[in-house]
């Protein structure tokens, strides 16, 4: 139960009513034709506040992609095929409702390494975290966690290379790293040679029975910023800041799934959640642009912030879902230089939250539809009562989803 073969190799994977069928493996007579997909996706919603306003004492938005009224969403357009016996290649093309195209995935991935190796290089998602490597159709619910909005923009994704084991064991036991440019968030742009970011990753896991499974993991991110702009660093005003130096992250990540006689299709029950905690040192140079009346200055800047969430999801019969997450963030206290005080807020003394429930439809494992109510609290003094309506269609081959 807890392994499943899909393109030709043995990975964590259950499918779950995702959106998608398994796409031709190696070996088979398209193996070396692109299997092609094309995901589409669109969301009402009904909002009591602006969803660009970020969360209290984080510079990143914690509703990105959510809009008022209707919205088109982002469609992904999908390619992946054997290349040779040597490599399989795989790219997801982003297409974003407002136009314009950008490349969500695109990497090439050995297939005959052996030993229980694989690499990727390209442009990947991380492997660190449980939800990081999902993308956005497979999600239970229509945002993703408060924390991995804040902490990653929802979702961590580099130019690098990926490197994972898998141990020959009965136990499920991976374990991998990466090096990456460091480009995005909470990394920057930065003219210099070699890595920029890196990751370390390790997941474990197993049945009970034939009727439960379970995964756990951990995972380590470090990666450097140089003159990263945000308008959001906690700050006495809406100006903007820019901060050079250390970013690590830790996290921790845990899953478990139960089935009556382990017949996922016709009931199961999930239940996960993750913890992270960044640690963030270097220096702080306030209102960079010279926008504000109150000066320029740079001093010292140190933080630790963190964030979790468990959620449950419960399906009830073959075709319909419920699920409740619940979501927490502690921006920290900083820790600043003397011409910092007074100009950037050390303790803002609130924890943003968020409750949410979601119910889905699924016609079959090709459509969705979800209405989704949340209660938005990671606002100080906005709190915000959320509708948001959305479907999910897929179109072609698409591959099984992780664990």
């Amino acid at each position: 139960m807890f392994k499943k073969i899909c393109s030709g190799t043995a990975v964590a994977v259950l499918m779950l009513h995702s959106v998608g069928a398994c796409a031709a493996s190696p070996g088979s007579d398209n193996a070396f034709n692109p299997a092609l997909s094309l995901i589409l996706s669109g969301t009402y919603g009904s909002l009591q506040q602006d969803p660009a306003i970020p969360a209290t004492g984080f510079a990143m938005n914690p509703n990105s992609g959510h809009e008022q009224s209707f919205n088109l969403g982002e469609s992904e357009l999908g390619i992946a095929a054997d290349i040779d016996p040597l490599f399989r290649g795989i790219a997801t093309i982003s297409l974003a409702s407002a136009g314009g195209v950008s490349v969500e995935n695109a990497f090439v991935q050995t297939s005959s390494l052996g030993n229980g190796l694989n690499l990727k290089f390209g442009r990947i998602f991380s492997g660190l975290g449980y939800l990081n490597e999902q993308h956005s159709h497979t999600w239970d619910f229509v945002d993703q966690p408060l924390v991995y909005a804040v902490l990653w923009g929802d979702q961590l994704k580099e130019d690098g290379i990926q490197l994972k084991w898998l141990a020959p064991t009965d136990m499920f036991i991976e374990v991998g790293g990466e090096l990456g440019k460091g480009s995005n968030f909470p990394g920057a742009v930065r003219a210099k040679n070699g890595n920029g970011e890196g990751v370390l990753f390790a997941h474990f896991g197993d049945d009970i029975g034939i009727e439960q499974s379970w995964r756990a993991g951990v995972s380590l991110h470090q990666t450097h910023a140089v003159d990263r702009l945000s308008s959001s660093i906690p700050a006495a005003g809406i100006v903007s800041n820019s901060f050079s130096g250390d970013s690590q992250t830790g996290g921790l990540d845990f899953v478990w799934k139960y089935s009556p006689n382990g017949n996922f299709y016709e009931r199961y029950l999930k239940v996960q959640g993750e913890y992270f905690q960044r640690k963030e040192s270097g220096s702080l140079t306030y209102d960079a642009a010279g926008l504000s009346t109150a000066g320029t200055a740079t001093g010292s800047y140190s933080v630790t912030q963190s964030g979790w969430y468990v959620q449950s999801v419960y399906q009830f019969t073959p075709n319909w879902r419920t699920g409740l997450r619940y979501d927490r963030l502690d921006p920290g206290i900083a820790s600043l230089g003397v011409s910092l005080t007074g100009k950037v807020i050390s303790d803002y003394a609130f924890n943003p939250s968020r409750l949410t429930w979601m119910t889905d439809y699924n016609a079959s494992e090709f459509s969705r539809i979800r209405l989704q109510l949340a209660h938005d609290n990671s606002r100080q003094g906005l709190p915000d009562n959320q509708v948001l309506v959305q479907y999910i269609v897929s179109m072609g081959a698409h591959g099984a989803h992780q664990y």
